[in-house]
């Protein structure tokens, strides 16, 4: 244990604790908007609201850094914003009890499809052009929404876009720590912050008793599994590759679906692997060294853990950012993510169109028979790999040869 904490403190940067921090505000910023909208669907107490943000913050924490100590890799978990999304659209129909349930099923399910190794097997198969574009229309959008911000907050937007861009001529490791700072101060200078009462009490977690029912189990545990598969899972192992990080998707998933099958006793849903936060802790922001960007997602983990602790308190703390500042913060720091991803999606020639098509499905944000844009994005693009870049017979390409 000792030696842990010593590889730890030798390897911990300022740089790698400012990316797992942003991973964290963004997520209590962004998605945790969806769990309110669930939570009043419900009609939940503001307890066992606070129990839902102890269950996914813990559940969160735990596995990241778990996972990012045990293969030195920045592994950041998160909870399933598109499965949240299904909970608005099912309260009040379904019983808070079978939401329960639904995710304990959800958690047992991932747990057998993690042990058994077969989505490494499904992962292999997908064309690292098509995988990168997936990803690159996953993120990009967060770069339109960085100039999107300014409509409403030019100044702060443009400040802060204006600070990133020195920082990384001058001080690029520390460029977001900058951002963060200058977009703070605007906001303060502007009058953009408003005042709320602060109490630091430690969040106490609720038992809720699980009711299976056949409507619950179709209606959210089967879409759950779905999307947390293809919408979390695959993109975050995906992202994970493509940064040349090789570590097997089996034991990602065995440890989010122990986290799942814990939290939800709580009202946690389904810790997933995240993509979009992770690019945040991924890439040369995060570290120079990519064996020690690792600490990145140590450092998420540990600030989920002051985000559980004091749910109440801190996403109340959160909630004090303007909505433009956080999609500023987000939009900036995934430059290096987005550029990374069209690079590789755009090199090599064969794939290019592919990869292309694949960008441009899961960028459009469709939606067809409740599947999310990014699982038909990546569905259409290997069947548009498969079309145009499987090998013609010799016949043909000889007959294509000789009419030249």
């Amino acid at each position: 244990m000792s030696h842990l904490f010593q590889t730890l403190k030798n390897d911990w940067s300022i740089s790698a604790t400012v990316a797992g921090f942003l991973a964290v505000l963004i997520s209590y910023a962004g998605p945790l908007i969806i769990f309110f909208q669930a939570a009043q669907q419900a009609q939940v107490s503001a307890a066992m609201m606070i129990s839902w943000i102890w269950g996914i913050s813990i559940g969160a924490a735990v596995s990241s850094i778990y996972l990012s100590t045990r293969f030195k890799v920045p592994i950041v978990m998160a909870w399933s914003a598109p499965g949240t999304a299904l909970l608005v659209t099912l309260f009040p129909d379904i019983s808070l009890n079978e939401a329960i349930a639904a995710y304990i099923t959800t958690a047992v399910v991932l747990f057998v499809i993690g042990i058994s190794g077969y989505f490494d097997k499904l992962l292999a198969l997908i064309p690292q052009a098509v995988a990168a574009g997936m990803m690159a229309g996953i993120l990009v959008n967060f770069g339109l929404g960085l100039f999107s911000a300014t409509d409403n907050m030019p100044v702060i937007v443009l400040g802060m876009l204006l600070v990133f861009l020195v920082a990384k001529r001058l001080n690029p490791r520390y460029a977001m720590l900058w951002v963060l700072a200058a977009g703070v101060c605007l906001s303060l200078i502007l009058g953009q912050f408003q005042p709320v009462s602060m109490d630091f009490n430690l969040a106490i977690p609720q038992l809720i008793q699980p009711e299976w029912t056949w409507s619950s189990t179709f209606n959210l545990a089967l879409p759950l599994i779905l999307v947390s598969l293809s919408g979390q899972f695959l993109p975050g192992m995906s992202l994970l590759k493509i940064s040349g990080y090789q570590v097997s998707a089996k034991p990602i998933i065995t440890i989010a679906s122990i986290t799942s099958l814990a939290v939800a006793w709580v009202g946690g849903i389904t810790t997933v692997l995240g993509s979009i936060t992770a690019a945040l802790c991924i890439g040369k922001d995060a570290h120079e060294l990519p064996e020690k960007r690792y600490i990145a997602g140590v450092c998420n983990g540990l600030f989920y853990i002051l985000g559980g602790l004091f749910a109440g308190s801190i996403v109340m703390l959160f909630s004090l950012f303007p909505k433009e500042l956080i999609a500023a913060l987000a939009g900036l720091a995934l430059l290096g993510a987005i550029s990374t991803n069209l690079t590789v999606a755009m090199q090599t020639e064969q794939q290019r169109e592919a990869a292309l098509i694949t960008f441009l499905a899961t960028a459009s944000g469709m939606s067809v028979l409740g599947l999310s844009s990014v699982f038909w994005g990546i569905c259409i693009g290997l069947l548009a790999h498969f079309l145009l870049t499987k090998k013609r017979p010799a016949t043909l390409t000889a007959v294509a040869s000789d009419s030249k």
